[in-house]
């Protein structure tokens, strides 16, 4: 009892010191988009495509500028008293793209630095110099594991209710044969990206340009896997001897990280639409839009799943 209690207490005093850890991981991005948008070079060198088109980059340094402030904002709403009172939906939807778009980094980059040194773009173009990949990657890695942390001990508290139990145990729901459909329709989807990363990461060079690193293919083919998986799992009912919590884990994660960062490569081919060399291919651009849409059937399973068991399951 002595030390469940010590345990128990040991939350609260642990959410400010993450609360700060998170914001403060922030700063250094911040305070270089900032710069950039200002007029600054620092960490640019010459030659950097990001110096060719000043107002479209100013434009995106703006939006990432607004996406990482967001971080603040999801700690505040995390570890403050008026964060347990906002409709679920506000907080689940910034936090699901927050997930899925810090994931993949906090997995790739560290790949990235045992087998390449930190350097995997397949690209000999001069982008950024290489300490800005260490601190701007390094503060969002920070962000992923304090926000995860808080986000676990939130969801724990108020909807902790809704994943008792392990897979076997969960009855029959009205939207059950809906689910299922949709695991299956996410899942032969799942097939056309997963295919071509694969053969990207092996060295093909069909349909892709020299953007991009093959290590970071197998990346993205590991975070569809975890979300069809995850769909199968909860639509399903396999892995039944599993705790409930292990299919919806990997339906948050694998759904935010493939929706996400299909968006935001399919966002950042807009961009660059204007250069032919690094132009996605229009196999590239439909893997992009592939992936989104994986990744939206796998959120939505996991959504009417939650939807259902809330209506059923007494706190």
């Amino acid at each position: 009892m002595a030390s469940s209690t010590t345990t128990d207490a040991a939350g609260p005093r642990l959410r400010p010191v993450l609360r700060l850890v998170a914001v403060v991981s922030c700063l250094p991005y911040l305070s270089l988009k900032l710069a950039w948008i200002a007029g600054s070079h620092l960490g640019i060198p010459d030659g950097s495509p990001l110096l060719e088109h000043r107002m479209v980059m100013a434009l995106a340094n703006g939006l990432t500028v607004l996406m990482d402030a967001a971080v603040i904002v999801l700690a505040l709403l995390l570890t403050q008293a008026w964060g347990r009172r906002v409709p679920a939906w506000v907080l689940a939807v910034p936090m699901w793209v927050a997930t899925g778009l810090l994931a993949p980094i906090m997995m790739g980059f560290p790949l990235q630095l045992v087998v390449h040194g930190g350097s995997d773009s397949g690209d000999d173009r001069p982008f950024l110099d290489g300490w800005v990949f260490g601190v701007v990657y390094g503060g969002f890695i920070v962000q992923g594991l304090a926000l995860g942390v808080l986000f676990v001990g939130y969801a724990r508290e108020r909807w902790g209710h809704l994943w008792r139990g392990r897979v076997w145990e969960l009855p029959a729901h009205g939207t059950a044969a809906a689910q299922r459909t949709t695991a299956v329709t996410a899942t032969l989807l799942a097939l056309f990206p997963a295919t071509l990363r694969l053969l990207w990461a092996c060295g093909f060079t069909s349909g892709r340009n020299l953007s991009g690193g093959r290590l970071m293919e197998v990346v993205y083919v590991a975070f569809l896997a975890a979300a069809v998986t995850g769909a199968w799992q909860l639509a399903f009912r396999r892995g039944r001897t599993l705790p409930v919590t292990v299919p919806l884990a990997l339906a948050w994660v694998g759904s935010g990280a493939v929706a996400c960062w299909g968006g935001w490569m399919a966002l950042g081919a807009l961009v660059t639409s204007h250069d032919l060399a690094h132009r996605p291919t229009p196999a590239m651009s439909l893997t992009y839009a592939v992936q989104m849409i994986v990744g939206l059937l796998v959120a939505t399973v996991a959504a009417h799943h939650v939807a259902d068991r809330s209506a059923r399951t007494p706190r």
